[in-house]
């Protein structure tokens, strides 16, 4: 390759006219399919972004912690509903580095509400690995680090704070430790019962079938949040928030699996006739290994991206029910629950940053329905 004086390039090498191409390397025939999927992928920018965006949000659940200035449920009984603080970091056109103003509330006796002032003379300076309120790093390693902090007589409340004086940035880093786990328990529990039903019945046929397309039918015809309702009611009130949390996610697990069972069976029923199959039951292979090692793998790719699809429904689901009263309860804290104090309209439209934890949900989704496209795209690299 030779480049000219105008900054073009120029291929050295002779002119064929019979190649083509349009042909693959031998170096593309010999790549593994990791690597295939992995170059499809990356093309599809829109689903890379939402894969890095939500491995970013998973690595920082078990941190939660160290990064929110305060713990979940700390109160400040003279902050309700402050609004939200900006962090400046010039001072007079003097820069000083990350630093808030200190924030006094004052009774307004003609509206008779709070009214919050701010002094802007007084900039205070931002701590930063400081210690404060203990938490536990990943539920198990008790600290007080924190990776900044409000400095003595100020606050710092970066979206605002809600009705008992709670801070809602750090409530929402908390919040999504529960609302994004069980979409990951809930899918589990629908793979499993989606592929095992699934496969029996499309491996097996017959009667078995029958049975469970009668099943996946009927649970299918439910109507699906009346559904949700009578379960969760029936979850007994005077259990724990981690019981309750367990379970919402095996209800919306249970309620998800006809879906993928269906697709599963129509896969199988078409994969069952193929020539490898009847080879490896010929050589004596037993039906189970046959759904492991032969027919499941030719699936794979479809379970990857149905995965990251159901997820962000499984979320919704329990933002759902948590916002009705009928999922997670306080003191446990989810995006649904903050949403739940945020039913009332006129107290949304005094206090609009009570309705703040609507915004993670809508990115969390969106991430995933990007990411589900993507790899949905991608994961057959032989397609083209």
């Amino acid at each position: 390759m030779t480049q000219l004086p105008d900054g073009r390039y120029v291929d050295d090498e002779p002119f064929d006219p019979v190649a083509n191409i349009q042909e693959l390397e031998r170096k593309d025939l010999d790549a593994p399919a990791w690597l295939l999927v992995w170059r499809k992928f990356r093309k599809h920018k829109l689903g890379l972004v939402s894969g890095i965006f939500l491995l970013i949000c998973y690595l920082m659940l078990p941190v939660a912690g160290f990064i929110a200035p305060y713990t979940p449920n700390e109160r400040n009984s003279d902050f309700l509903y402050a609004p939200p603080q900006s962090v400046n970091w010039f001072h007079e056109g003097e820069f000083i580095g990350p630093f808030v103003y200190p924030t006094v509330a004052e009774a307004d006796l003609v509206t008779f509400q709070w009214k919050f002032v701010t002094d802007e003379t007084q900039p205070m300076p931002l701590e930063f690995f400081c210690e404060a309120s203990e938490y536990k790093i990943a539920g198990l390693i008790p600290s007080k680090t924190h990776l900044f902090c409000a400095p003595d007589a100020a606050t710092v409340f970066l979206w605002g704070s809600d009705r008992l004086g709670r801070d809602v940035f750090s409530r929402i880093l908390y919040g999504a430790q529960l609302s994004l786990t069980v979409g990951l328990i809930g899918i589990s529990v629908s793979f499993i019962l989606g592929i095992g039903f699934g496969s029996i019945a499309g491996y097996f046929g017959g009667s078995i079938d029958w049975v469970i397309n009668r099943v996946i039918e009927i649970l299918r015809s439910l109507p699906e949040l009346p559904l949700w309702l009578a379960l969760s009611a029936a979850v007994p009130s005077n259990w724990g928030p981690v019981s309750v949390f367990f379970i919402i996610s095996i209800i919306l697990g249970i309620l998800d699996w006809p879906g993928l069972a269906r697709a599963v069976r129509a896969k199988f029923l078409s994969l069952r006739e193929e020539e490898y199959v009847r080879a490896a039951e010929m050589m004596g292979a037993s039906s189970g290994r046959v759904i492991r090692k032969h027919l499941l793998p030719n699936f794979t790719s479809h379970l990857i991206a149905s995965a990251t699809l159901s997820i962000p429904a499984m979320i919704l689901g329990e933002t759902a029910l948590s916002f009705l009263g009928l999922g997670l309860r306080a003191p446990a804290v989810s995006w649904g629950v903050m949403l739940n104090d945020a039913q009332n309209l006129a107290s949304i439209e005094i206090y609009p940053w009570t309705a703040i934890p609507m915004l993670p949900i809508i990115v969390i989704v969106l991430a995933f329905n990007f990411l589900g496209d993507g790899l949905r795209d991608s994961l057959d690299p032989y397609a083209d």
